[in-house]
């Protein structure tokens, strides 16, 4: 494992490769699963308050799914989700022409509607990340449905921490990514 700063990265980070195929995968991550999209709860203000520039780009299922349950959905004392569907897909859900499951939230940051660009765990994925009291753990979560990832990734050989640079940054910084390229980097 890596310890950076007040995290703990797993070293699959470093070893294991990555590199979404969405035209393979058809965005299953998005569409799969028994619970939405985990939230923190800064999050949660920001879903309510994008919601109107969002809405147009919704699905009917995932219109209704919101009008039920909310922008978001509280599963326990301090875990929150985005809805599902009906059928199951998160909430936040389109479909593109071919048949490709794409997040709304990002379709209306790429409109620049607004300056959320999609949960922080959406963008992290496939990493998980777990808040214990004295630090954060951050591993890999290897699901079936991302096994083109894989391959695409062993192709390419890019590596998870590569793969994830952008949102490392958005959630760590600059600094912090940078001390983990370090210690890979003396690793090897």
């Amino acid at each position: 494992m890596f310890v950076v700063d007040e995290t703990i990265v797993s070293d699959d980070f470093a070893i294991h490769c990555f590199k979404c195929d969405i035209n393979k995968c058809k965005g299953a991550c998005c569409i799969h699963g028994d619970a939405g999209a985990p939230l923190n709860k800064e999050e949660l203000p920001i879903l309510e308050k994008i919601l109107p520039e969002v809405e147009p780009f919704l699905t009917k299922q995932g219109k209704e799914a919101i009008k039920k349950y909310g922008a978001w959905v509280q599963i326990s004392d301090d875990e929150y989700v985005t809805p599902l569907a009906e059928s199951s897909e998160c909430a936040y859900v389109y479909f593109s022409d071919n048949n490709i499951a794409m997040c709304a939230i990002e379709k209306a940051w790429s409109f620049r509607l607004i300056e959320f660009r999609k949960p922080i765990s959406c963008h992290l994925y496939p990493a998980r990340i777990t808040q214990f009291k004295n630090f954060i753990a951050i591993n890999y979560h290897q699901w079936s449905i991302c096994q083109e990832a894989v391959i695409n990734g062993e192709s390419k050989d890019i590596k998870l921490y590569e793969f994830l640079k952008e949102p490392f940054i958005r959630k760590f910084g600059i600094n912090w990514y940078n001390k983990l390229l370090s210690s890979i980097r003396k690793r090897k």
